[in-house]
């Protein structure tokens, strides 16, 4: 195992950005190996113990990637939710998915607790992402406030920032003039270039064409009763349970788990309705290895029951035997490979532009020419309509929603 040469020309960079700055942010797209370069990095800088956070799904890659070479350090990989247990010191920490800190205007629990974190070791901290700031600019702020030497530490908080950085807006949101921060300036990346190394997987000499295909399933009618119903009346009660759609949001979250053969109730609790997807994915995709994406945990449910056994929500199952996996598409979208699959299968869509454009690329490597994605869609459900708003790198919002209710 060696890198790469461009890998080995980014380790040279990042280590004197380091030395300089104390942090990097590695901009390498999916499959170009930034996990690699950023362990190659640390063992460049001479580093003793390094503390690696990332997704929970992509723990066991990280570790089998630290595997490959004789590194002359100690490495501790943990998912972010488990931050509150790190004990001992730490020379060096990497970020993984570092865009999962972006939110605004508050920080988030994430972005908090590894600001603690950075304060208590005085670490090296490299950064990667391949989407450093997938839906505004204003995401870089939290992702960097934890370091010393940021660009933007003159700035005590976000709300500063945003008088140098953000065109504020205000917008109506259920009647209320909410303020909106979304609007970051693309001065923002400016500031972030001396911290910033990017490669994207042209430069890597990526090849692969994604292919895509919509394949539509007639659910049952009763599934297109209960949708129709809902969507007149905003509630049905049943002897136990009741759905609730008294509000667009409601009403949009209802339909689009209906439509793929789930519902949750009131109470919180839920229940399949329909298994006619699950059961058209087993039968279209039989006798082949597929990794499929699903959006609400129910759908899941339906998978279980039509793969039994053959099934798995584990990577290192799915990388070690002849079964399919299943990944909820928010946590499976990053940090992990997919290569083993022959094609990626969509139960559901999510809403989010950056789930549809950062998921369908878990198959991507360097050597694979093509990528075959099927989408699994409702006959007349409202699946469609957010394909085609997330396919132009917008978010399906409430607004899409409302012109496309009187078509559904």
């Amino acid at each position: 195992m060696k890198y790469r040469e461009y890998q080995e020309e980014i380790i040279d960079k990042g280590a004197d950005i380091l030395r300089r700055s104390g942090f990097v942010y590695l901009a390498m797209e999916v499959r170009t190996g930034k996990t690699l370069t950023s362990l190659g990095i640390s063992e460049k800088m001479k580093v003793k113990n390094v503390l690696f956070v990332t997704k929970k799904k992509a723990i066991s890659s990280i570790e089998k990637d630290y595997s490959l070479l004789d590194f002359n350090f100690d490495i501790t990989v943990i998912n972010y939710e488990s931050l509150h247990k790190v004990e001992g010191q730490y020379d060096m920490v990497i970020l993984d998915e570092a865009h999962c800190m972006g939110a605004f205007p508050k920080p988030s629990k994430r972005a908090k607790q590894v600001r603690t974190l950075i304060h208590n070791n005085n670490p090296l901290v490299i950064l990667l992402s391949g989407t450093p700031t997938p839906e505004s600019y204003s995401q870089m702020y939290h992702q960097v406030y934890s370091l010393r030497t940021n660009p933007f530490s003159e700035y005590i908080n976000f709300y500063k920032f945003c008088h140098k950085y953000v065109n504020v807006t205000e917008k109506m949101i259920n009647g209320l003039r909410i303020r909106d921060y979304s609007k970051g300036s693309k001065a923002i990346l400016d500031q972030m270039k001396p911290y910033t190394l990017a490669y994207s997987q042209k430069e890597a000499g990526f090849k692969t064409t994604t292919n895509e295909k919509v394949l539509y399933v007639e659910m049952h009618k009763t599934t297109y009763n209960l949708a129709k119903r809902l969507q007149k009346t905003l509630v049905i009660e049943g002897r136990q349970e009741a759905i609730l759609a008294d509000t667009p949001v409601k009403l949009m979250m209802k339909l689009h788990q209906i439509y793929s053969g789930t519902v949750k109730f009131e109470s919180g609790k839920s229940q399949i309705l329909d298994n006619s997807k699950g059961r058209f994915i087993c039968d279209k995709f039989k006798g082949t290895k597929i990794g499929i994406f699903y959006k609400f945990k129910e759908e899941l449910n339906i998978l279980k029951q039509v793969y039994g056994d053959g099934l798995t929500t584990e990577l290192d199952v799915f990388e070690t035997t002849d079964k399919n996996i299943a990944l909820q598409i928010v946590s499976g979208r990053e940090g992990i490979s997919l290569r083993q699959a022959k094609y990626l299968v969509y139960f559901n869509i999510d809403f989010s532009a950056t789930s549809y454009w950062q998921s369908k690329d878990r198959m991507t490597t360097k050597n694979r020419l093509e990528n075959d994605i099927y989408w699994i869609f409702s006959k007349g459900g409202i699946e469609d309509k957010i394909y085609a708003a997330v396919k132009k790198k917008k978010d399906y919002t409430l607004s899409h929603f409302k012109k496309d209710l009187l078509n559904l």
